[in-house]
């Protein structure tokens, strides 16, 4: 790590978390990792994490009460640290308050991040900015329910420690954890498979939806308003859809949209071995990594879905 906890956290009074809007698996993990230690090591400092929403199946993480959803008006911290993100703005509400910091970090692994605090730990091929917020910590002082958050974090990003991110050193850091006394198969069940009623009955409609364009090489989904107020759904029961539809046999690019405002979706890609989707994210305004990526767009789904094919056929094209 070319960041020491201990000389960023020198002199400072205050400290602010933030992940990404809508925070996943590794965005809940790294923050809420981070701040159990922070709490239980550096009493001293006056320590608060921002995020959105969090689901209620991450919750049996130790003070997820302490979250804040909203900023308070004048408040500035000695140190806001960015985590699991890519950009300023994806911080959502707590990007003000990483503005008006008097100093920044930014922890990430995601391949597209800018660089955009003061100080940086941008490790594009790390499984996670969970492990690398194990990498940060003092090993001896890890909590059992610190190593509860990492190693959540680490296990959604790595898809189980199933997908190509996942390095020795992942199920280095993740034994390590496990040595905290954690039960992590208990966490990978509850978290990553378990799902309500409802998640089930929009997975199965946008499976039922499905349709295969670019020469059977990619296939699309989407789930509209009307459907989420139908199910009463939130963003968070959206979790996992993509990755389901990646499993299809013979698929080289799944691709699943939903709607968050009228004519307003949130894209998510994700690849085998021929296309970058990174690069489309980046292209659209998102990031995230080679295999995993989203992004933001506005239109109607069939503008949505012909601007993003059109990209995905180029790098299939030029890849035959």
């Amino acid at each position: 790590m070319n960041i020491s906890l201990s000389e960023l956290l020198n002199g400072k009074k205050s400290v602010a978390l933030g992940g990404h809007i809508r925070p996943d698996g590794d965005c809940v993990g790294s923050c809420m990792g981070l701040y159990l230690y922070l709490r239980e090591q550096y009493p001293q400092i006056e320590t608060d994490v921002y995020l959105e929403y969090i689901p209620q199946s991450y919750r049996f993480i130790r003070n997820t009460e302490d979250v804040r959803s909203e900023i308070r008006p004048g408040q500035v911290y000695d140190l806001f640290i960015c985590l699991d993100c890519g950009d300023e703005e994806r911080l959502g509400f707590s990007a003000p308050l990483f503005a008006d910091a008097l100093q920044t970090c930014c922890i990430d692994h995601h391949a597209s991040n800018r660089s955009f605090a003061d100080y940086n730990e941008i490790v594009a091929d790390a499984s996670s900015t969970s492990e690398l917020v194990y990498h940060l910590l003092d090993k001896e002082k890890i909590s059992r329910s610190c190593a509860e958050a990492l190693y959540m974090g680490i296990a959604h990003d790595t898809g189980v420690f199933r997908y190509s991110c996942t390095r020795p050193e992942t199920m280095e850091a993740a034994a390590e954890l496990l040595r905290k006394g954690i039960n992590g198969s208990e966490i990978i069940e509850k978290t990553f498979y378990e799902k309500t009623y409802v998640q089930n009955q929009l997975l199965g409609l946008a499976l039922l939806e499905s349709i295969l364009i670019l020469d059977k090489r990619c296939i699309v989904t989407w789930i509209t308003k009307k459907n989420m107020a139908f199910f009463k759904a939130l963003p968070s029961d959206m979790d996992g859809i993509v990755n389901q539809l990646k499993q299809t046999k013979d698929m080289e690019v799944a691709l699943f949209l939903y709607e968050t405002e009228t004519q307003l979706f949130k894209v998510s890609l994700r690849s085998r071995d021929k296309v970058d989707v990174s690069k489309i994210a980046t292209y659209f305004g998102g990031g995230g990594h080679v295999r995993a990526a989203g992004f933001t767009m506005a239109g109607t789904v069939h503008d949505v879905v012909n601007n993003v094919s059109h990209q995905i056929a180029l790098q299939l094209d030029g890849a035959c």
